[in-house]
């Protein structure tokens, strides 16, 4: 993963149906998971001996691979960037997380995703009103508008191999490393 853009991935996945408004997601749930978000990997060393034995320390001091994505259930229609009541609900928790102290110094791309339909420039368009959607509910929540920066990316990095697939039309939220 490239550090100089983003530390960490926060997927807002996008399905076309949802069966309650109950967050999947708690803000409290999100806070710690990206409260170490400050660390950007393990610290390098140099170890003096053999191969062998510089193979054996470093394979016993690995610490267990730290999961780097979130995905939140959020409900955007067909050639839509509204938010319905369930996608409100998650963002909600999402907002409550970002004014928590322990990630009141990180920052936020949000990127909108689209599907294969629709010309590729209408899908620009569509993926960045997605984003600004999420942006503006998230400063309507009293998350700072300097924190989150919106961007439109189109039908590109499908999450899915059909590219008209409804999970391909989401909103993904990268930790800001600059």
């Amino acid at each position: 993963m490239n550090f100089g853009s983003s530390a960490l991935v926060l997927a807002v996945v996008v399905f076309a149906t949802h069966a309650s408004a109950d967050p999947t997601q708690k803000s409290e749930d999100i806070v710690k998971f990206f409260a170490g978000a400050g660390n950007l990997g393990a610290a390098r060393g140099i170890c003096v001996g053999t191969e062998e034995e510089c193979s054996s320390k470093s394979e016993t001091n690995k610490a267990p691979a730290k999961k780097s994505s979130l995905d939140m259930l959020i409900n955007f229609g067909l050639d839509s960037a509204e938010l319905d009541a369930t996608a409100r609900s998650e963002l909600d928790e999402f907002a409550k997380a970002l004014k928590d102290s322990r990630l009141s110094t990180l920052s936020f791309v949000v990127e909108g995703y689209t599907d294969a339909s629709g010309s590729a420039r209408y899908n620009e368009g569509l993926s960045q009103r997605r984003a600004k959607s999420v942006t503006a509910f998230l400063t309507s929540s009293g998350v700072e508008a300097a924190r989150i920066k919106a961007i439109g990316m189109g039908e590109n990095n499908p999450r899915a191999p059909n590219p008209y697939d409804p999970v391909n039309r989401r909103v993904e939220m990268r930790i800001s490393a600059q």
